[in-house]
């Protein structure tokens, strides 16, 4: 089974105070992917991590999402793809002293957008990483685009890309709530793209600096996802509950925690 797990930039870092990193957080979920692994071999991962307190400040600087056009804002593109890559190396050598055999893959690499949505990416790193039992581990990074010259790309639109083109059939989103809340705070079981207009008044953009447009942005995201591709689920679920990772991946029955997003 193939699973897309992202670690969210509010998990990994602290989004109130730039290029902070919490190895600690990294190194306990490095060790429940670990034992999902060791205790089923036939799992197969690709993991995605936010960008945090690395690209999302340095992307709001230079308003880099709605677009890259003077040399000021294309010497900014730069920087937020430097800062995101400096996060992208320090998971990937948590996760690599933990036993996982992780393949960083650069999205801006080969990642192109017309208007702020992947068009394109190259696939053929991925496949063979996968092929091969390694872990490809993405990012939120910036990207080309036809319209903006440059953009941002969330690990959520970099799956919502991918999923179209590997067999994946769940998604975890970890970050640091219990999943999605409503208007009481109570956490939402389960979302559809029928539920939604209901709910949406109540969800929330995100705590701290993100360009992307946080808890918001990532619902409307996966309901797309789900729309187009039914047979997936995607799951929101707190990254700082001890095991709740390890215990996510171990089965494949519903997960009864968190939020789900699913077609119906």
């Amino acid at each position: 089974m193939l699973v897309f797990v992202k670690l969210g930039g509010s998990l990994i870092t602290d989004k109130h105070k730039e290029m902070s990193f919490h190895q600690a957080s990294v190194e306990r979920l490095a060790s429940e992917i670990r034992a999902a692994l060791d205790g089923n071999p036939d799992l197969k991962l690709v993991i995605g991590h936010g960008s945090g307190a690395f690209g999302h400040f340095a992307a709001k600087r230079y308003n880099t999402t709605a677009g890259v056009h003077s040399a000021d804002q294309w010497r900014g593109f730069a920087h937020v793809a430097t800062v995101a890559a400096d996060l992208n190396y320090r998971v990937a050598n948590v996760l690599a002293a933990a036993g996982l055999s992780i393949w960083r893959i650069q999205p801006s690499a080969s990642a192109i957008c017309e208007d702020g949505v992947i068009k394109g990416m190259a696939l053929h790193t991925l496949e063979q990483a996968l092929e091969h039992d390694l872990i490809p581990l993405i990012y939120g990074d910036v990207a080309l685009d036809t319209v903006r010259g440059g953009t941002i790309i969330s690990t959520e639109k970099l799956f919502t890309h991918l999923v179209h083109h590997l067999p994946v059939k769940r998604i975890l989103l970890l970050g640091e709530v219990e999943g999605v809340y409503d208007d009481r705070g109570q956490v939402i079981p389960e979302i559809t793209p029928a539920s939604y207009p209901a709910l949406a008044p109540f969800i929330a953009g995100a705590a701290g600096v993100d360009v992307t447009g946080g808890m918001s942005a990532k619902v409307q995201d996966m309901l797309k996802l789900v729309q187009a591709l039914p047979e997936i689920t995607v799951h929101i679920l707190d990254g700082k509950q001890p095991d709740l990772l390890r215990r996510a991946l171990s089965t494949d029955q519903p997960i009864p925690f968190g939020t789900a997003i699913r077609h119906v």
